[in-house]
């Protein structure tokens, strides 16, 4: 379980920074508020990711229940972005997906530069 941990907190890291450096990069191309909706998405992404993470620690304990909660998450943010009026659904969503992003490529870092140890 240690190397799932820190496999865990890798990968958070790992989606902390890409949300961090892409926030930015949208600030400075497009406007602070689309940049915000973006970060809200992403905000969304990292809880989402942390509830997955909890749900597979505890399968590999062996306790079998599957919540759909973190269905909620997705379906909360779409829901909040097209109902109110200063959100923008396309920054929120693709702020939501970034934890996808940051974990192709911390597998991609892993595939080509494995661990020395």
């Amino acid at each position: 379980m240690e190397e799932y941990y820190r496999l865990q907190q890798n990968l958070l890291i790992c989606t902390l920074i890409f949300s961090g450096v892409i926030f930015f990069s949208v600030w400075l191309a497009y406007s602070l508020p689309i940049a915000l909706n973006y970060l809200l998405g992403a905000c969304g992404g990292v809880v989402y990711l942390r509830m997955l993470a909890k749900n597979v620690a505890n399968l590999g304990r062996g306790q079998q229940k599957v919540g759909s909660g973190r269905l909620a998450i997705v379906v909360g943010l779409i829901l909040v972005a097209t109902q109110w009026q200063q959100l923008q659904v396309v920054p929120v969503f693709l702020g939501f997906l970034t934890y996808k992003a940051a974990l192709i490529a911390y597998t991609l870092w892993t595939a080509v530069l494995p661990d020395q140890s």
